[in-house]
């Protein structure tokens, strides 16, 4: 009930679609969202977890920081069990005693996973493309998998055991990748919060990047994109390194890449110039200044976190400047119907404003007498 009422909530206030009828097979667990129905014997290391009517089961891993438990998850997720424990933390564990006093801009690709800079220092990271080396594993197993008797709800058709037993294997494959992907991400968060409290990067719409390629050519090179961004995992990445900068009191900051441009724009002077995908050296031709193109956009996010960006000839960077206070008002062209209304409803409003009370009161007695002479 707490599920779907809160899939109604994000419909109603426009986070989402409307909720749809799921079925079971879909909740492969069940919640505590109370203290009741289970227990804990750990001290964050291992312990033991005591379910009500199941029995008590060992744990193994080892928490980061431990506390209260409060709430408890049980999943079945490819062929395994696990426990989330949602336990409280006191803030005083959370804040480091001595914090990070770097600041670096990190830019995101396929080839160069991160791209990371401080304004002398550079490094970049290269993907580690787990999904890639075990390609060829996953594809030799899914085509094992449909030579077997695949389950058909509607035919009333059952699995067959080889269809199982193959499947586990295709899921073992992908649990693997998962897992090193999960891995390499929080190696890679830890190591740049260890030296640096205040990061910016760029605001990416993963969703939209990795959409299918629409009516036209490049269909396969589309594909193969989508495929380097998700195996990268641009989401997890950046999202694992915010809630770690957070959780340390550091400052996190998205630059706003459309309006930015930070690929497109020179860091020392401010210059803008387009440049295609397959160009990988920035070049400007006004200050001749010569760099990676990754690490130019780095730099380029790291300034204007920092509002020292030069201005380019356009002024876009005064208009966007954290700095600024132009940057509170959102300023939107017009050019669709919800643009169109908006702009009509401001018109009347101040019309309303101008004419007072009494204006409102004629153009009502105006309209009732119309909506009369009509009747009649």
């Amino acid at each position: 009930m707490k599920r779907v009422d809160y899939a109604f909530e994000r419909w109603f206030k426009g986070l989402g679609k409307r909720p749809k009828y799921k079925s079971i097979r879909h909740y492969s667990g069940w919640t505590y969202p109370a203290k009741s129905g289970y227990s804990v014997e750990s001290n964050g290391a291992n312990g033991y977890l005591n379910l009500s009517k199941i029995g008590r089961i060992q744990m193994r891993g080892q928490a980061k920081y431990w506390g209260n438990p409060t709430t408890c998850i049980i999943v079945y997720r490819n062929g395994k069990w696990y426990a989330s424990i949602t336990v409280d933390v006191l803030d005083q564990v959370l804040q480091p005693d001595i914090l990070p006093t770097g600041a670096v801009g990190i830019d995101l690709g396929c080839k160069s996973a991160l791209s990371i800079t401080d304004g002398e220092n550079h490094q970049q990271i290269e993907a580690p493309k787990f999904l890639r080396n075990a390609e060829h594993l996953i594809k030799k197993a899914s085509k094992d998998k449909r030579r077997k008797q695949a389950p058909n709800r509607k035919k009333k058709i059952k699995a067959s055991r080889r269809w199982k037993k193959a499947q586990n294997k295709v899921s073992k494959l992908t649990r693997k990748v998962a897992n090193q992907r999960q891995n390499w991400v929080h190696q890679v968060a830890v190591e740049i919060i260890s030296c640096n409290s205040f990061i910016a990067t760029e605001k990416l719409e993963v969703k939209n990047m990795s959409s299918k390629a629409k009516k036209g050519k490049r269909k396969k090179q589309k594909a193969g994109l989508n495929k380097s961004i998700l195996d990268v995992g641009f989401g997890i990445l950046r999202s694992t390194i915010k809630y770690k900068v957070e959780q340390i009191g550091g400052v996190f900051v998205e630059v706003p890449t459309k309006k930015v441009k930070p690929s497109q724009t020179c860091p020392k002077c401010g210059h803008q110039h387009k440049k295609t995908l397959d160009i990988r050296v920035h070049e400007c031709s006004v200050c001749r200044y010569v760099q990676d193109r990754d690490i130019a956009a780095a730099e380029v996010m790291l300034y204007w976190a920092k509002g020292n960006l030069p201005e380019s000839g356009t002024g876009f960077v005064v208009a966007e400047s954290p700095s600024s206070t132009a940057s509170t008002s959102k300023c939107k062209q017009a050019g669709s119907m919800r643009q169109l209304g908006a702009k009509k409803r401001q018109k009347s409003q101040s019309n309303f404003a101008k004419n007072g009370l009494e204006g409102v009161e004629t153009s009502r007695s105006s309209v009732r007498a119309a909506s009369r002479s009509e009747a009649s």
